[in-house]
């Protein structure tokens, strides 16, 4: 009776409605804000002289410190408030957003981008945890299922949004874009959210944040530098053995802790070990592809920004519809065959991108985009629905967060390495015959900076010549993520348990961790 009671007491509290809508534009704003740098990247190469590498800078910033940071993020919220810790998040997140309004250099955008990554780390896994404290259990299902909806929506708006935004005013209105968005979820924590913490949580642990955040940074940093140093270079040597060093030292220092924030026990659970691993590939593809779309899109078939964003829609709409389909299926035919299937559709896909070809057009592209998505949205969901469902039930916060984390890692490393590959095979291979040495590297630096070039040599060679040596350096990407797809699935058709995901439905109390890996699986 008493929990009845208190079900009553929340459901008549009137103003929670409008909290959540509030936490609903949050999240919507990062949904979109993951993808909508993405097709103002050329765009930025262009009036910011940004290389390929300086590109990955920027994309990869905010994706480094949010892997490394939303862990110690959420038990943040759990000790000192977590109204109190998201209103901090959101402020750091519009205050990174002002610093990419005003910045005109790449170093500021890539720091704006920074800061608005340490606002989303505290805002992903907060914005979900108030929800208990709003709603009972019958009437919190469907808020997490709008707050889901509302991440998922942000992905295929950001092309479309960053595209129109682009299309009429300057490149730094995707940052001004999110300062409204920003301030007024930071009005809505303050009147309309009840304060609540777990004084119990983990303590966070700055050593063992320190050692993930330099760890991956300097991974990031050799992958990404590595084309335009060499791979031999003392730095990136030394950049790799530093990594390696603070990893391992994370993992004994988390390995002898009493209450660790990464939980690695829970990686000998094989169901979570290769769930986890399907979904941080899936990751690791779509965060690549996305980084090296647009400016296909836009440079080599002459889009222009709002082009290019709807042009990336097959991709998203597949995303989305095989995502929310994908239950269904799974209960019908178990997660292993699902997820499998939908590792193998994605291969297909890539093995089909890699044809494409200077001549190919739109219409090829489409097709292989849209295959690419129903790829993602079979294999994801139900790898992060099986991955949660193979924990004790103890373990569901921990493992959750564990999850999230790799994902944000695969993410970080999908860019970096799939972006440099991408820069050194277009350096190789791109032909600047007859132009001056300064011209030449820096036509070197991007295909953008190439049909700058181009344009003021009046060299259609070039042109030509940059479009071939991008879209072969596509076509190795895709040959990469297509090969790394296959393993994958090999992999899950071995070792996944077969179980169909029913869990969500027999465990009420768990459903906010499955809604939130469903509200994060395009992030």
């Amino acid at each position: 009776m008493a929990t009845v009671t208190q079900n009553m007491g929340v459901r008549r509290d009137p103003r929670r409605w409008w909290a959540l809508g509030a936490l609903v534009a949050s999240m919507l704003t990062l949904g979109f804000d993951t993808t909508i740098l993405n097709v103002a990247l050329p765009t930025m190469a262009g009036d910011l002289g940004a290389t390929t590498g300086q590109q990955q800078w920027m994309a990869d910033s905010y994706v480094i410190v949010f892997a490394a940071l939303m862990l110690p993020a959420g038990l943040l919220g759990d000790r000192f408030g977590r109204r109190r810790m998201l209103i901090v998040g959101l402020g750091i997140f519009l205050a990174g957003s002002v610093v990419g309004v005003l910045a005109d250099d790449v170093n500021w955008v890539i720091a704006a981008r920074t800061v608005m990554g340490i606002g989303a780390a505290l805002i992903t896994p907060l914005a979900l945890s108030v929800l208990p404290s709003l709603f009972g259990p019958d009437e919190r299902t469907k808020a997490v299922g709008i707050i889901s909806a509302a991440s998922s929506l942000g992905l295929p708006l950001g092309p479309i949004i960053g595209g129109w935004l682009l299309n009429h005013f300057w490149w730094g209105s995707v940052f001004l874009v999110n300062i409204p968005m920003a301030a007024l979820g930071i009005a809505a924590c303050v009147f309309l959210l009840p304060e609540t913490s777990d004084p119990a949580s983990p303590k966070v642990d700055a050593l063992s944040t320190a050692f993930t955040a330099a760890g991956l940074g300097a991974l990031i940093y050799a992958i990404i530098e590595a084309p335009s140093r060499g791979w031999g270079d003392p730095l990136i040597v030394g950049m790799l053995a530093g990594a390696a060093v603070l990893i391992a030292a994370l993992v004994l220092r988390e390995r002898r802790m009493a209450r660790p924030m990464l939980d690695m026990e829970l990686l000998a659970q094989r169901g979570f070990l290769f769930n986890t691993l399907a979904a941080t590939l899936v990751m690791f593809v779509l965060s690549g592809l996305l980084f090296v779309l647009p400016q296909y899109l836009q440079a080599v078939l002459g889009n222009d920004a709002l082009g290019t964003g709807v042009r990336l829609l097959p991709m998203m709409g597949g995303l989305i519809v095989a995502a929310r389909a994908a239950q269904p299926v799974v209960a019908r035919f178990g997660s292993r065959a699902v997820v499998t299937a939908g590792l193998v559709v994605l291969a297909f896909a890539a093995f089909l991108g890699s044809r494409t070809s200077v001549d190919s057009g739109y219409g090829f592209t489409a097709l292989w985009l849209s295959i690419t998505g129903f790829g993602f949205g079979f294999s994801v969901v139900p790898a992060m629905d099986g991955a949660l469902g193979a924990l004790p039930r103890d373990r569901a916060g921990s493992g959750a967060g564990l999850l999230m984390t790799t994902r944000q890692v695969g993410a970080a490393i999908g860019i970096a390495l799939l972006g440099s590959l991408l820069a050194s095979t277009f350096r190789d291979r791109l032909d600047t015959t007859g132009l001056p040495a300064r011209a030449a590297d820096t036509a070197g630096d991007s295909v953008v900076a190439a049909h700058i070039v181009a344009q003021k040599t009046g060299s259609a060679d070039l042109v030509a010549s940059a479009n071939s040596a991008y879209v072969h350096g596509m076509g190795l990407v895709l040959l990469v993520c297509g090969a790394a797809a296959l393993v994958t699935a090999l992999l899950a058709a071995a070792f996944l348990p077969n179980t169909p995901v029913t869990h969500a439905k027999e465990k009420g109390d768990e459903t906010p961790d499955m809604a939130t890996a469903s509200a994060d699986a395009g992030q």
